[in-house]
């Protein structure tokens, strides 16, 4: 319980935390911040970890700290999220057929592996790059995308192109705004509302899935 209550007090709280990082730490505060993204979008097991807030907060930071250069934060935030991504790619496709070890087992079923290798084929690019702006699924698709052995080539061009759009927009959303009182004032607010519209896709389409399925059994 004192877990998660330290670490909602860190996300509602990020500017505070993070200008506490960068005068203990000064330069390698870019270390920290790649290392929580890198991990965020590279490891299955720490989807938890901030993401959009984190951008917006960050760029926030590096608008009015002298020290934090945007134009280093950006590259070092795109780097950690494209090598994120793809580590968990190679994850997901070098333990994908090892779980999947039986053509019909209980853990494996070949058609639905096909079905969703083909899904990948034909609509994940839009998949790997819409998930870079949702939590949970920006953390599970570059696995899936492994598993389903998505052509690699197509795969790291896009999730680039996605991780431009997700670092270079909300990064920079928050060295813009981040300048004007109401934002800075209303911070934990502004934090709110980011985690609520990146997780309001999901919750739609969980709530979506649940009446179809509902709607199938009746």
């Amino acid at each position: 319980m004192e877990f998660i209550t330290t670490f909602i007090d860190i996300v509602l709280h990020l500017d505070v935390h993070l200008e506490l990082l960068l005068t203990n730490y000064g330069v390698w505060i870019y270390g920290i911040l790649f290392a929580i993204i890198f991990c965020e979008t590279g490891l299955v097991v720490t989807p938890f970890l901030p993401g959009d807030s984190l951008l917006f907060v960050a760029g926030m930071l590096a608008a009015k700290a002298s020290g934090f250069d945007i134009e280093i934060l950006i590259p070092v935030l795109l780097a950690a999220a494209v090598l994120g991504d793809n580590t968990n790619y190679w994850i997901g496709r070098y333990f994908g057929p090892r779980v999947f070890r039986w053509e019909q087992s209980r853990f494996f079923n070949r058609a639905a592996f096909d079905k969703t290798h083909s899904f990948f084929e034909h609509h994940g690019g839009k998949t790997i790059i819409i998930a870079r702006f949702l939590p949970l699924l920006r953390t599970f698709a570059p696995f899936v995308a492994g598993v389903a052995n998505m052509t690699y080539k197509r795969y790291v061009v896009l999730d680039f192109f996605g991780g431009v759009l997700w670092i270079g927009s909300l990064t920079l959303a928050g060295y813009w705004l981040g300048k004007y009182a109401f934002i800075k004032d209303n911070l934990t607010l502004v934090i709110l509302v980011i985690i609520g519209l990146s997780l309001l896709p999901v919750t739609i389409g969980y709530i979506k899935h649940r009446n179809e399925r509902k709607a199938t059994l009746q």
